[in-house]
């Protein structure tokens, strides 16, 4: 399961909807919990988002992203200066359903969430999680746990 606020998936929405029609992406920090069933399950607690420039050459940027590395490396580093992880990666699919592409799975690492918002002429208009299997043959959706934010 993957935790965000709903100030982060309205940016991650808004991201998706400002590049339209080429793909957004972007990393995700945050914190990982190994959940009390036991069976290896995690809780990725996003809290904080990273925002990146789609380095894909010109003609693939609508169905292609690439973060680029030294924007990894710096939030890696940065991530574990504040006792962070990377906890997985967005980017959106422009007038395509949000499920990950083969191509998606063929750049995707285990341990990771991706999630993927569908954004349809321009709107945002829905997002969903995946988690890629330990052998790399298919993603496992993921619930998005979204809390209400609490009075102040």
């Amino acid at each position: 399961m993957i935790e965000l606020s709903p100030g982060d998936l309205a940016r991650i929405r808004a991201h998706g909807e400002a590049t339209y029609p080429e793909e957004c992406c972007g990393i995700l920090v945050g914190s990982v919990e190994r959940t009390a069933a036991g069976n290896g399950a995690a809780l990725a607690r996003v809290v904080r988002l990273v925002g990146a420039e789609n380095e894909r050459e010109d003609e693939s940027r609508h169905n292609r992203y690439l973060i680029p590395p030294e924007v990894i490396l710096r939030t890696e580093r940065e991530a574990r200066a504040d006792g962070l992880d990377v906890v997985g990666y967005y980017h959106s699919h422009p007038d395509h359903p949000s499920r990950p592409s083969d191509f998606d799975r063929d750049h995707a690492w285990p341990g990771y969430s991706y999630l993927i918002v569908s954004v349809r002429e321009g709107r945002a208009r829905d997002e969903r999680s995946w988690r890629l299997s330990d052998d790399r043959s298919r993603f496992d959706e993921e619930p998005i746990r979204v809390p209400e934010p609490s009075p102040t």
